[in-house]
């Protein structure tokens, strides 16, 4: 003697065929994490730049364009040399470099120079710099503020 079991036969099977799968993607989990990087990026991005605060003098030149991370040496308000944010005096200055660069000269290089630091003090920085073969040296500057 056979007996059916409820849930079992015919009505089984269409029961189990009514039930479609689920294809909608939950995004809550990615629009969370989305979120958290978004801050994480906002609160760090500030900190990635130079350090050293100078006042910048303002010109109409366009920004260079370029693909690899160049390196900034500053000269601040009272003539103090800055390797990115590492403090070195002339002498020291090419040594560091060349630590820092290894076997590429071709590296772009970044001087810096408070607008209230004498126009000579910034040349000798790049005469250094020039003399020691790095020839990809370019100075940088602040966009005038235009008038709204």
């Amino acid at each position: 003697m056979a007996g059916s079991l409820p849930g079992s036969g015919n009505r089984g099977r269409s029961s189990r065929w009514a039930k479609a799968p689920m294809a909608e993607i939950n995004v809550t989990p990615f629009v969370d994490v989305m979120l958290v990087l978004l801050v994480i990026f906002m609160i760090t991005a500030p900190l990635l730049t130079v350090g050293v605060p100078i006042d910048l003098p303002k010109t109409q030149a366009k920004p260079l364009q370029g693909q690899d991370e160049p390196l900034a040496v500053t000269i601040d308000k009272d003539g103090e040399i800055w390797l990115q944010e590492t403090k070195v005096d002339a002498a020291t200055l090419v040594p560091r470099l060349n630590a820092i660069i290894g076997n590429k000269p071709d590296t772009r290089i970044f001087v810096r120079g408070d607008k209230t630091v004498s126009y000579g003090q910034v040349l000798e920085v790049m005469g250094i710099l020039n003399t020691a073969g790095f020839s990809r040296v370019g100075l940088v500057t602040e966009r005038p503020s235009t008038p709204k």
